[in-house]
């Protein structure tokens, strides 16, 4: 999903109400800023088009496209402890963020039909390991710039798993396991709709004991 489009009514609506903190799109708006970013580091060099790079599985390599992107998995940190429930209004409260980190495969498509050789595979995985060294984090508020809740920023990291864990990525959609990079990227928060609706306070009796002792 792409940025609220100011010039629709219906979409500012909603940026208004959810304007907190990041809603679900903000998984989508992940991907999205790892394409933007290889395009714009990639392309003409060593990357011909921006249109190579694409969001992708590798069970879409028939496609014509070079470097795919693919969000294999999206798991809860369970080490991060959520805050307290937000308060929105005088009687509404709702629950806070949970964290998430989101596991990224990048590969080389070798269905396109440029005729990469195994030189030109790893020329290309070097330099997207190159970015996204050098640019290894980006602000949830740039992602969504309606945001109005500080959040801290989504970092990319490389994935510690191993061969055999690689493997079977690739395995799981039917296909031989080619060189490919895993970055993980996190954390990133997704709020809840989930409004409790608590009972507000109109009267308050005290009674005060005046008497000495």
């Amino acid at each position: 999903m792409g940025k609220p489009d100011n010039g629709n009514v219906s979409t500012v609506a909603i940026t208004v109400r959810r304007g907190f903190m990041s809603d679900y799109s903000i998984i989508s708006n992940c991907s999205d800023h790892m394409v933007t970013l290889l395009r714009e580091k990639m392309c003409p060099e060593p990357i011909p088009s921006a249109n190579n790079i694409q969001v992708s599985s590798p069970a879409s390599q028939d496609v014509d496209y070079l470097v795919g992107v693919y969000l294999y998995d999206i798991v809860e940190m369970q080490d991060v402890a959520l805050g307290p429930n937000i308060r929105k209004g005088r009687v509404r409260l709702t629950r806070p963020p949970r964290p998430y980190t989101l596991y990224y495969c990048i590969f080389v498509n070798g269905g396109s039909q440029m005729g990469l050789k195994d030189l030109d595979v790893q020329k290309i995985l070097g330099k997207v390991v190159q970015i996204l060294n050098d640019n290894d984090s980006v602000l949830p508020v740039q992602l969504q710039p309606w945001l109005e809740t500080p959040e801290p920023p989504i970092v990319f990291s490389q994935a510690k798993i191993n061969l055999e864990e690689k493997h079977r990525v690739w395995s799981a959609l039917h296909k031989p396991y080619n060189l490919s990079l895993f970055f993980k990227a996190g954390p990133v928060f997704l709020s809840s709709e989930d409004v409790i609706t608590t009972p507000e306070v109109v009267e308050a009796a005290f009674n005060v004991d005046m008497k000495k002792k």
